[in-house]
């Protein structure tokens, strides 16, 4: 199962850089989500798929249990979401002035002249 989700996140990550290098802002966009997505599952699959017990430390033990999942990735994951939709938030309203700007999408119809 590690294999195949490692292969899933190269896939991830191949398609988002390809996205990326194309001369459209609407798939820079795409390609950044992607890869906000790709970096995601790499921090899952880097720390281990396990279907141990919630990591709740029981009333008067001072730890959790051994068999409890780690939560510090599925923390990680959550801050990374979030981090990933700002980003992709301000690409997206970012993209839309210098649409309103230029009146195109294509990166190389825009120049110096046209946005002031």
């Amino acid at each position: 199962m590690t294999v195949l989700l490692a292969i899933t996140a190269g896939i991830l990550f191949a398609a988002a850089i390809y996205l990326m290098l194309r001369r459209s802002m609407l798939k820079l966009a795409l390609g950044l989500s992607l890869l906000a997505n790709a970096a995601n599952l790499v921090i899952f699959v880097a720390a281990g798929i396990t279907r141990g017990e919630p990591p709740l430390v029981p009333q008067g033990a001072t730890a959790a249990p051994p068999d409890a999942a780690d939560p510090l990735p599925q923390a990680m994951v959550l801050t990374a979401i979030v981090i990933g939709f700002a980003v992709l938030a301000f690409t997206l309203t970012l993209m839309h002035r210098v649409y309103q700007e230029g009146g195109s999408d294509d990166v190389d119809d825009l120049s110096e002249a046209d946005i002031q």
